[in-house]
């Protein structure tokens, strides 16, 4: 078996070590992660117009984010347990179609409640993606640059949000808040590709060989990470990531009034800044729909003089 410490000192790359395989498995994982943030973050891009369409508070229309994310320990959960059963490729391709179909549907709301239905339900799949995804890239990926890889993987949260803003930039003035939802339905397209050229991490494949030929399936309930031998890891596990999200979530939904005080404060910013046609489209719809901005409240600055 090669180690960690064999392969410090091997002569070859590290990007250059990974089989082709290997390079598609991380992929997979990397379309499904980054594609789950551009169909999540998008949301956040259109509270406002979605808000004023069925005259709802804004603070309603926040409130779908919370329930989407309360949904995702669901997913979570769901996910992971299938994937030490079925492996990991079902779940994977299971919760990229359930939170592209989910957008998809919400895009055709006729009310609230059934936007609401539905981007809550996409909470499942966007909590089923990680922990299928990221176990069959880091499961199948080389020990060398695992940790290093993993990061990158993580990390590519912020370019589906970045996509999902290019998105709104470029196209929202003519497909509006539903073809913003319906454009969420193609991630669901990397179904295909990882149903074709995915394969099981090896690792996996042995170890539910030799539980089957051994008949010594193990089946641990969920309480058993809760065990004295083991709770320090799940405290502090649960500790840093819920510290990540309250941090990341606190800066994102409170963005719109953070900017506002900003602008405000500096009146001749108006002036500076209106030589950018983004900038300029988010802030000053004639027909008042809001920026990537606009989420904290529903009262917009002017700055016209």
């Amino acid at each position: 078996m090669v180690t960690a410490a064999d392969l410090s000192g091997s002569s070859v790359a590290w990007w250059r070590e990974p089989t082709k395989e290997q390079w598609l498995a991380w992929v997979a994982a990397w379309l499904g992660w980054t594609l789950d943030a551009f169909d999540f973050t998008m949301f956040l891009l259109i509270m406002v117009p979605i808000s004023q369409e069925f005259h709802v508070p804004l603070t309603d229309v926040a409130f779908v984010l919370s329930v989407t994310l309360w949904l995702r320990l669901v997913g979570a959960v769901g996910s992971g347990w299938l994937a030490d059963r079925v492996g990991r490729k079902i779940p994977l391709m299971i919760s990229i179609l359930w939170y592209s179909l989910s957008n998809f549907a919400a895009g055709f709301s006729p009310t609230f409640t059934y936007l609401f239905l539905f981007r809550a339900l996409l909470g499942i799949g966007m909590g089923g993606e990680w922990p299928a995804g990221g176990v069959l890239a880091m499961e199948t990926w080389p020990v060398r640059s695992r940790g290093f890889m993993g990061g990158v993987l993580q990390g590519s949260w912020g370019l589906g949000f970045m996509l999902s803003s290019g998105v709104y930039g470029l196209f929202y003035a003519s497909i509006g808040w539903r073809g913003m939802l319906w454009i969420g339905v193609l991630p669901a397209l990397s179904v295909f590709f990882v149903r074709k050229f995915v394969k099981e991490p090896p690792i996996w494949l042995e170890n539910r060989r030799r539980q089957r030929l051994e008949q010594r399936e193990v089946h641990a309930p969920l309480i058993a990470i809760f065990q004295k031998q083991i709770l320090a890891n799940t405290l502090t596990a649960c500790v840093w990531l819920g510290g990540g999200f309250i941090a990341y979530y606190s800066v994102t939904l409170c963005s719109r009034r953070i900017c506002k005080r900003i602008c405000t404060s500096r009146r001749g910013w108006s002036r500076r800044r209106s030589s950018s046609p983004i900038w300029e489209h988010s802030w000053r719809r004639a027909d008042g729909a809001g920026g990537p901005t606009a989420l904290a409240d529903a009262g917009r600055p002017s700055f016209r003089h």
